[in-house]
Formats: C-alpha cells, sequence, structure tokens
C-alpha cells in the first residue's frame, strides 16, 4: 500500500505540535510549583486563601482501600522565604565597667528580631540585646547593615522594639496564634552568627502553658504577661528574639528566656500578644502600662480540688507566708483599694478572669490612670471594688 506523503507530513506536523506542548506544560507546571505557588503563600495578602494553606502542608488522604499522600513539595527555606527575608541580626555593642578591676570593657552581644513594620521596626526579646549604654548594629537579608536606636523595652512582656531608618523592608506577616493546639508543626528561625546566615529549626508546639507568667517566680505578677507557648526543639539560646513561624510562612510566636534558679527556661510569647505589644511601642506609649501591685496564683481546676476550693477559676491574692506585705505592695494601687490576701478576683470590668484570661492580662488592656472595677470573692461575700490604676 502507497502512503500517501501529505497525511504523513500532516501527522508528524501534530505529533511536533504535541510534543512541544507537551514539554512547555511540563516547564511551565514546575516554574508554577516551584517559584509561583511559593510566592502566593508567602504573600500576606494571597496567603490567606484556603487554597493556598492546604498546599503548604502535608496531606495525607487514608481510605479503607488505599493511602493517597499529595505531595508537600516545599522545603522549610521555601515555606519561610518572607519570614526568612524579615528575621535580622542585631548586634550590641556596650561599654562597661568591670566591677572588680574597675577597667571599662568593650562588650558585645549578638541576636536575633524580626522585621515587623515595612519602615524599620525590629521586635526582639530583652535578653537578646544589651539594655544600657549600648549602640545597635542590624544586619539584614541582602547584606546590608544599619545603626538601630532602641525605642524601648515593654516590660510587661519582655518584648523589645528597635528602629532602623530604611524604606520598603520586608515585614514579617502575623498568624492567629489564639487557634494553636498543641501538637502543631511549627519553625525556627534563628540568625546569631558574625554575618548574616539563618538557622531554621523544626518542631512540635509541645504545650500551652495558660499559666507560666514573665515574673519569673512561683506566683504570678499582675505586672507581668501570663500564658506562653513551649516548643521541642533543641539549642534554643540560638534562636532567642527569633520568629517562631507556621506552614504559611506567618508569625505564630517569638523565643523568649527566663533564669528561674540558675536554670534557663525558653518559651514563646504568641503573636496576638506581639500585636497588642507593638500598639505600645508604635505609639511610645511604654510609661503608660499600669501598675497594680498584687501576686496571685491564677486558680485551675486542679488547683482548686487539691486546696478545697469552692471556685475553680478566679485569681486567688496569695502569699506562701501568709503575710499580707508580701502579697499586696506598699502603696500601690491594689493596696490603696483595700485588695486583701485570700480574696478571690473574678472579674475585671465585668470580664471573668481565668486561666484563659489571666488578672495580669486583663489589668494590662488599661492604661496607667483607668479606673477600673473588680469583682472579688472575700470569704463568703461576693464584693465590687473600685480602683484607680
Amino acid at each position: 500500500m502507497k502512503l500517501n506523503p501529505s497525511k504523513i507530513k500532516k501527522a508528524l506536523k501534530i505529533g511536533v505540535i504535541a510534543l512541544v506542548i507537551f514539554v512547555v506544560g511540563g516547564a511551565g507546571g514546575v516554574f508554577f510549583d516551584q517559584k509561583v505557588l511559593p510566592f502566593m503563600r508567602t504573600n500576606r495578602y494571597l496567603s490567606k486563601i484556603d487554597f493556598l494553606k492546604h498546599v503548604a502542608e502535608n496531606v495525607t488522604v487514608i481510605r479503607t482501600t488505599e493511602q493517597v499522600t499529595i505531595k508537600d513539595g516545599e522545603s522549610i527555606n521555601e515555606i519561610s522565604s518572607q519570614a526568612s527575608n524579615a528575621t535580622v541580626n542585631i548586634v550590641s555593642l556596650s561599654n562597661q565597667k568591670d566591677p572588680i578591676s574597675k577597667l571599662t570593657k568593650k562588650n558585645n552581644r549578638t541576636g536575633t528580631g524580626v522585621i515587623v513594620t515595612s519602615d524599620g521596626m525590629i521586635v526582639t526579646y530583652r535578653e537578646a540585646i544589651f539594655e544600657k549604654d549600648a549602640t545597635y548594629k542590624v544586619f539584614l537579608y541582602d547584606g546590608s547593615y544599619y545603626d538601630a536606636t532602641l525605642v524601648g523595652i515593654d516590660t510587661f512582656t519582655d518584648l523589645a522594639y528597635l528602629k532602623v531608618a530604611a524604606p520598603n523592608l520586608t515585614a514579617i506577616s502575623f498568624g492567629d496564634s489564639s487557634a494553636l493546639q498543641s501538637g502543631k508543626k511549627l519553625v525556627a528561625i534563628g540568625n546569631t552568627f558574625g554575618e548574616y546566615q539563618n538557622s531554621y529549626a523544626a518542631g512540635l508546639l509541645s504545650n500551652v502553658n495558660k499559666t507560666f507568667n514573665l515574673g519569673g517566680l512561683a506566683l504570678a505578677s499582675t505586672e507581668k504577661y501570663e500564658g506562653v507557648f513551649e516548643m521541642d526543639f533543641n539549642n534554643q539560646e540560638k534562636y532567642l528574639g527569633g520568629p517562631i513561624i507556621n506552614y504559611n510562612g506567618e508569625l505564630i510566636g517569638l523565643v523568649g528566656k527566663l533564669t528561674m534558679d540558675g536554670r534557663d527556661y525558653f518559651f514563646e510569647i504568641p503573636s496576638s500578644e506581639i500585636q497588642k505589644s507593638m500598639s505600645v511601642a508604635l505609639g511610645a506609649n511604654f510609661d503608660q502600662r499600669p501598675f497594680f501591685g498584687a501576686y496571685y496564683i491564677s486558680i485551675s481546676k486542679e488547683y482548686a480540688m487539691v486546696n478545697e476550693l469552692k471556685r475553680d477559676r478566679g485569681a486567688l491574692i496569695f502569699s506562701p507566708s501568709g503575710k499580707q506585705g508580701l502579697a499586696i505592695i506598699a502603696d500601690s494601687p491594689a493596696e490603696k483599694a483595700g485588695l486583701k490576701i485570700g480574696d478571690i478576683v473574678t472579674a475585671v470590668n465585668g470580664k471573668e478572669v481565668d486561666i484563659d484570661n489571666p488578672l495580669s492580662n486583663l489589668i494590662n488592656q488599661y492604661k496607667k490612670g483607668d479606673d477600673i472595677e473588680l469583682t472579688v470573692q472575700r470569704a463568703e461575700n461576693e464584693i465590687k471594688i473600685p480602683v484607680k490604676l
């Protein structure tokens, strides 16, 4: 049978076209998967789309007869690209006098921080920097560096804020920390080396410690934030002041540290509280944080059962010694209002006090000089106590 040359030519043409479409389409798919999707997932606005949230995580579909794994396809570096660019290296330089030799010595400290506004506001944890008589250099991801000034320390959260004079910086996106539960996979980013180089650690949110108070004492202080995250990754000292992000690249927490009884405790301050603290920093209102002056125990169901309390929530004004003067600070608003050891504060301006809303956090929703009303259980009586902060 004689082949028709025109038909052969037509078939070859169709084959070539199909091959070109296959090659170009495949290359386009790879480019879209490796470049376009990572950008869309880390973009502040596009990352909020449900579809893009789902493709950022491993998804396993299990049926009775088969198991199908949908490919993640992203490395930690791709997931954290925006957060990585917002992470900075902070070098603190301080001239300090040696208490023994009396000689002045230049000291330096390197820590991690994260850019939270595009005009150069940076947040870190206060232990990551020198606070007094110090100058600061901040190194960015592109190799540039700037002098920085210390805007202030938020003593309620122990967050420190610095500012660099640089426009259009990459600022980190904030996630919703209030919805997090134990077992969530998160990523820590640190930068504590002499030149800019991020380090990464993946781990689980091991615990939401609702009664951990930044006062660093056995009792909670009304002047310190209460309620932190705890993670299970190693070498957390290297990440002090650095961001904790979710698999959408959003800020979920910031690494902090307390030293108690000679031991370092690491934890993460939730992003929801960082945002509240930022409003204080941006308004330069650090001195407007209220002072109340009381020590207390946040009552849980377990504490109420063990100590045979009738209430399983609230803030018990307390001192281990049983002395009023060690539970209530002299001349404080708490003392002037007549608060007593053994009182249980059950509400602040009608907002119930419990382990999700501890006393210190509720009081610090207000400013110095504000008037508030406490609902207090005293013995068998419920009373209202007005307080001027």
